[in-house]
């Protein structure tokens, strides 16, 4: 009788992907959606005298992302684990990496990081990276582990091509996304079971390069954008103006926040708010409280996504549910750094929340493999036995 209950926990199990964390994407995307819409009011009516303009195109991408996160959920995530997907995957994004460098790519405000197809629909190379190379890593150390400790043949093979993806972006300029890139590939090789001796050896690589950069670039955009959140208020008219403006929107907030909809920022003082500035608009509005609130949500998608990674069948499962985890971990840093004047003002989106078409639907594809990931979880004998008693 005993033995009968496991099995029939364990189909449930299976066949169960994690309601909790669908709950919580759903209302990240939905919370994402209103936010959209309030941040950007102002912005729409400028640019086309339509108030619903970017919220009726946010709400077709979240429309779009949640038939990729159904499609994420349903399919076998050991579809991916295959070498002719994972580097496949892998290839096709350095090729549009290169391609967004041509003339085919879109230089937007000094930045090509974009492909478009028509005049409506674009693609970002540098955003369909980080899932090629999460794809990739968990093939290469799922297939094989013993690669994870070895320096020559697992580890600096991964490293060279985090370089190669790395340098791509940076030079279309986009420094966060090249970070974001980085941080997903060290971590998920930390995951993977690679000596913590090595993390010492890729910190001075990496100080390296970042010397170089300032080196090399003493006069150009790059160290322009590297020191001006030090001081924004040095240049609050120039090159500090976004992030000033984005501070106001985060004092002004307060506690509370002035109320939903009533941000003064959004009036055509903080460029595209419905961006990568988004916070700072939410800051204004809900004050800390929402501002606290909406990070917990956060916190508790990646306490959901690493039980799932720590629970996962397989190593490709732990490594994929890993590197998914860590994108958004990583990247929901990054932009409360940049918000925050913490780190140089680079484009990065607020995971869920943010406006913009590839990363909505790159995130919730990715939460649909997650929540597919869960509905495979083997639960440990402890747990077993203590729902058995």
């Amino acid at each position: 009788m005993r033995k009968g209950f496991a099995e029939k926990l364990e189909t449930i199990t299976i066949k169960s992907a994690d309601f909790f964390l669908l709950v919580l994407v759903l209302a990240l995307v939905f919370f994402g959606l209103a936010m959209v819409f309030s941040a950007s009011y102002y912005t729409s009516i400028s640019e086309s005298d339509n108030p619903f303009k970017y919220l009726l195109k946010d709400g077709l991408w979240v429309f779009l992302g949640l038939i990729v996160m159904t499609i994420g959920m349903m399919v076998d995530y050991h579809a991916y684990a295959n070498k002719f997907w994972a580097i496949g995957a892998l290839v096709v994004c350095f090729l549009l990496l290169i391609v967004v460098l041509t003339p085919v790519g879109t230089n937007l405000n000094g930045a090509q990081r974009w492909i478009y197809i028509g005049s409506t629909i674009s693609i970002m190379p540098g955003e369909l990276a980080k899932l090629g190379l999460i794809f990739f890593i968990s093939w290469f150390y799922g297939k094989r582990p013993s690669r994870a400790r070895s320096l020559f043949t697992g580890l600096l093979p991964v490293f060279g091509l985090m370089l190669l993806f790395a340098g791509l972006i940076i030079k279309q300029p986009n420094l966060s996304t090249a970070i974001t890139v980085c941080g997903i590939v060290v971590c998920m090789q930390l995951v993977a079971g690679m000596h913590w001796g090595y993390v010492g050896f890729l910190a001075a690589m990496g100080g390296a390069g970042f010397a170089g950069l300032l080196t090399f670039a003493s006069d150009s955009y790059w160290m322009t954008r590297l020191t001006s959140f030090m001081d924004p208020f040095a240049d609050a008219a120039g090159d500090g103006y976004q992030v000033v403006q984005s501070l106001y929107a985060l004092g002004s907030g307060g506690l509370f926040g002035v109320g939903i909809g009533k941000s003064v920022q959004k009036s055509l003082y903080l460029p595209e708010p419905q961006n990568d500035f988004i916070l700072a608009i939410i800051g204004e509005e809900l004050g800390f409280i929402g501002v606290l609130a909406l990070l917990l949500a956060y916190c508790l998608f990646i306490w959901r996504g690493a039980r799932i990674a720590v629970k996962a069948p397989d190593q490709f499962g732990l490594l994929l549910a890993s590197g998914i985890v860590l994108m958004v971990a990583i990247q929901v840093i990054l932009n409360v750094a940049v918000v925050t004047s913490s780190m140089p003002p680079t484009g990065i989106n607020l995971p869920f929340v943010s406006y913009g078409g590839n990363a909505l639907m790159m995130f919730m594809y990715s939460a649909g493999i997650l929540l597919n990931i869960s509905r495979q979880m083997v639960k440990s004998e402890e747990e077993l036995l203590t729902e058995n008693n």
